[in-house]
């Protein structure tokens, strides 16, 4: 049964991501805001209502009452909102009540009220509130003594907070929404530099040379500008490595195939033994330049599971090597040897590009040397490094010219090895190395 891909999702967009960020921070804060304001306001009602009370029972307690009913006056029209409290005061002379302005005294249980101080009790009256907030005061003792209690309905308390609540949350609920659009669009201002630096990197042409401008930037994108420019570097360095490298491939096949073609039409001409044996020489190098052209494929492949750093002891890996080569070296008079210490050596990176490396260094002082040279494979340490040494005392510079044709050649295999050894962590130098040598070549890795 065959299966269709969902598409992808679009990639989001940083200023929404930025914005989404921001309003959730504005929204939270918003809350608490509005969350702080609700609590102020009824915290702030109660306070009110209290010294409200506080007054009116210290007035009336100064105003000796004459404990006559009076009928209350008609309220004044327009003047009636949440800030008008009703409030009923009660009254005691000598110990008689001389005043209840609101006829609470039957549905209140007068024992619950403290000689002085606050009190929220229940009023079991008809048409009133059940629930009421008391202030009680005294003056005097003994029999002349006068005590004023002054109630307020508590669901007028409570709505006196809420509107007061709702004023002041009312401001930041309308303005929400106007300061969300002004962040919409000082985020989306804000991002210009970043959509113009986007397009000018989608613009640049790094392998011809183009790197961005480093003036009048702003300070926030200096350090991206310059790892731009530094990729951009690099890529531009190893683009002309990629063609001088091309280069060196294409002038090592084309000596071997100019060869094998003029070897063949002389074969047809004449098909002795010696014409076909260097006919044969030419396509052996032809086929070695091209094997290391597959190892170097090898080499700059990602890496996989097969290839991941692993610890490998370079004195075993060079025996190895040197075992399969001793027949070569046998047939072309070389002397192969290994010089290790009692101690192992090991280091992290890939064996299989390790052994590549090594491989062709070994086989290099072997195909670039004369018999009777002394070939060596040292490991090697020091406090500040290890590496493994591939040495010869072949004179390479004086022999050169002396080496049969199908020896010669451009060094494409030490191309190979600086290759890998970027991979693995290693620098590959050349030296003279001690005598009796007169040519080495080191991988060297840094102390961990």
């Amino acid at each position: 049964m065959n299966t269709v891909d969902e598409p992808a999702a679009p990639p989001r967009l940083l200023r929404h991501y930025l914005l989404s960020w921001a309003l959730g921070v504005l929204a939270i804060m918003w809350c608490a805001l509005i969350a702080q304001a609700w609590y102020t306001s009824f915290h702030e009602a109660r306070k009110f209502s209290d010294g409200q009370m506080v007054a009116i029972a210290k007035l009336w307690l100064t105003a000796a009452p004459t404990g006559a009913a009076l009928d209350a006056p008609p309220d004044v029209p327009g003047l009636k909102h949440e800030y008008l409290q009703d409030v009923a005061v009660m009254a005691w002379n000598h110990g008689e009540l001389v005043t209840d302005t609101h006829d609470m005294a039957p549905g209140l249980d007068l024992t619950v009220l403290p000689s002085q101080g606050f009190v929220t009790v229940n009023v079991q009256v008809d048409g009133l509130s059940p629930l009421w907030r008391t202030y009680s005061v005294q003056a005097g003792v003994g029999p002349l003594h006068r005590r004023v209690v002054v109630l307020m309905d508590m669901r007028q308390r409570y709505e006196l907070g809420k509107d007061i609540a709702e004023h002041v949350a009312q401001p930041a609920v309308l303005v929400l929404p106007l300061v969300a659009l002004l962040l919409w669009w000082a985020i989306r201002r804000g991002l210009r530099p970043l959509d113009r630096l986007s397009s000018e990197v989608a613009a640049l042409d790094g392998f011809a040379g183009q790197r961005l401008d480093t003036h009048h930037r702003h300070a926030e994108f200096s350090s991206t500008v310059s790892a731009i420019n530094g990729l951009v570097d690099t890529l531009q360095t190893r683009a002309q490595r990629e063609r001088e490298f091309a280069s060196d491939v294409a002038h090592e096949l084309r000596t071997p195939l100019a060869a094998m073609a003029l070897q063949a039409r002389a074969a047809q001409q004449d098909p002795s033994p010696e014409r076909l044996e260097q006919l044969e020489q030419e396509s052996l190098k032809a086929g070695r330049i091209l094997s290391q052209l597959l190892d170097l494929a090898r080499a700059q492949r990602n890496a996989t599971d097969a290839l991941a750093p692993s610890r490998v002891v370079l004195g075993e890996l060079a025996a190895r090597l040197i075992a399969s080569h001793a027949p070569a070296a046998y047939e072309s008079g070389h002397e192969l040897s290994l010089l290790e210490p009692q101690e192992p050596i090991a280091v992290l990176a890939q064996p299989l590009l390790l052994e590549l490396a090594l491989r062709n260094l070994i086989e290099n002082a072997l195909r670039h040397t004369p018999g009777g040279t002394q070939v060596v494979v040292a490991v090697w340490q020091t406090p500040q490094a290890v590496g493994v040494s591939v040495s010869d005392d072949g004179r390479r510079a004086q022999a050169a010219a002396a080496l049969p044709a199908e020896k010669g050649g451009l060094g494409l295999g030490l191309r190979l090895v600086e290759r890998i050894a970027e991979q693995i962590g290693a620098q590959l130098e050349r030296d003279a190395g001690e005598l009796p040598m007169t040519t080495r070549f080191t991988l060297r890795w840094p102390s961990a």
